[in-house]
């Protein structure tokens, strides 16, 4: 098995669309938001819409003035719209094979309902929606969600261990077990486990998708906080020395760049877990996540250093921190070959 890196050539992005039953605060924003993330990887490649209803799909499109020419639709029950922790894992067999994994998922250590979200990959894998050549590796039991790993698609794997290793996860294996599982799976030759680092206001038990990231197999982009008095100072720095520690395939230091923790974001009284490592990369470019201040353009430039062959776009997903999440939550991207039939 090797699990590609998302720098690799893509065929398509999934999104779960929402809907008037799903948890949004503010639907109408969010939505906006959806709109704009699929108006920007259009741009790039073919995008997969799952949604509830696909005529109420489209109203909702057509509402804001996007034609969705070149979309694929398909329908599927669901509870809540996180492709990135219900979709697919994409993965290349040993003999080169084009394979899916279809993980459990269980509302992020059973803190929401997941019955639906939990059927998503296998009902759209029957309704045809991948290459006829696409295998599907049912990993049940195994509880994972793909915001919850990173790898250079080299052999390394990137994840903490708050989330890997939670109690309401895997809790019927050891870590040794865990890791076990993970190579078997991926056919990785080491995990690299982040033991800090975590941002206010999220529930997934710390993702590694909001803390650092994958560039190329020798550079990470990380959440960096330089303010002592905020709440995620200390976490963040002591997440920031463990990666100083790691060290690539080849034994050197990897080069590291740090990404400025966005300025605080609050709905009522809750701290809102924005991140510009929450970027997704599609062919040529990287989507960046806006929080609505200067510090957008200073990460967009510091995402350039980590990618200079690829346009930095931002897109304002201010909207999607409602739900605790952000723009790679949203989407799960699929490698070339993987495309659904027209």
């Amino acid at each position: 098995m090797r699990l590609p890196a998302e720098w690799e050539k893509q065929a398509f992005v999934q999104l779960t669309w929402p809907h008037s039953d799903t948890e949004w605060y503010d639907l109408p924003h969010v939505l906006d938001c959806y709109v704009e993330v699929a108006k920007a990887i259009l741009r790039y490649e073919s995008l997969l819409v799952v949604c509830r209803d696909i005529e109420e799909c489209k109203a909702d499109m057509a509402a804001r003035g996007f034609s969705p020419v070149g979309v694929r639709f398909v329908q599927a029950p669901l509870n809540d719209t996180w492709a990135r922790d219900h979709g697919a894992i994409s993965v290349y067999g040993d003999n080169g094979e084009m394979c899916i994994e279809d993980f459990v998922f269980n509302g992020w250590g059973l803190k929401f309902g997941a019955d639906l979200d939990n059927q998503i990959t296998r009902n759209i894998y029957r309704q045809g929606v991948f290459s006829p050549d696409v295998k599907y590796l049912d990993m049940r039991p195994f509880v994972l969600e793909g915001g919850s790993i990173d790898t250079d698609g080299c052999g390394t794997l990137m994840a903490t261990s708050e989330c890997l290793l939670s109690v309401n996860r895997n809790e019927y294996l050891s870590q040794g077990r865990i890791e076990a599982r993970l190579h078997e799976a991926f056919g990785i030759q080491r995990i690299l486990w982040v033991d800090h680092g975590t941002i206010k206001g999220d529930d997934t038990d710390s993702h590694i998708d909001i803390l650092a990231r994958f560039c190329s197999p020798d550079t990470i982009a990380y959440t960096s906080c330089s303010n002592p008095d905020d709440e995620n100072y200390a976490p963040l720095k002591a997440m920031e020395e463990q990666l100083r520690s790691f060290r690539t395939l080849e034994g050197e230091p990897y080069r590291l760049i740090p990404l400025p923790l966005p300025e605080p974001l609050y709905l009522d009284d809750y701290r809102l877990p924005a991140s510009y490592a929450n970027f997704l990369i599609v062919n040529g470019a990287v989507l960046m996540p806006g929080a609505g201040s200067d510090l957008d353009k200073v990460a967009a430039g510091r995402l350039q250093e980590a990618f200079p062959d690829r346009k930095i776009e931002i897109i304002d997903c201010r909207a999607l921190l409602s739900g605790h999440g952000g723009l790679h939550c949203i989407t799960m991207n699929y490698p070339a070959g993987w495309q659904p039939n027209q």
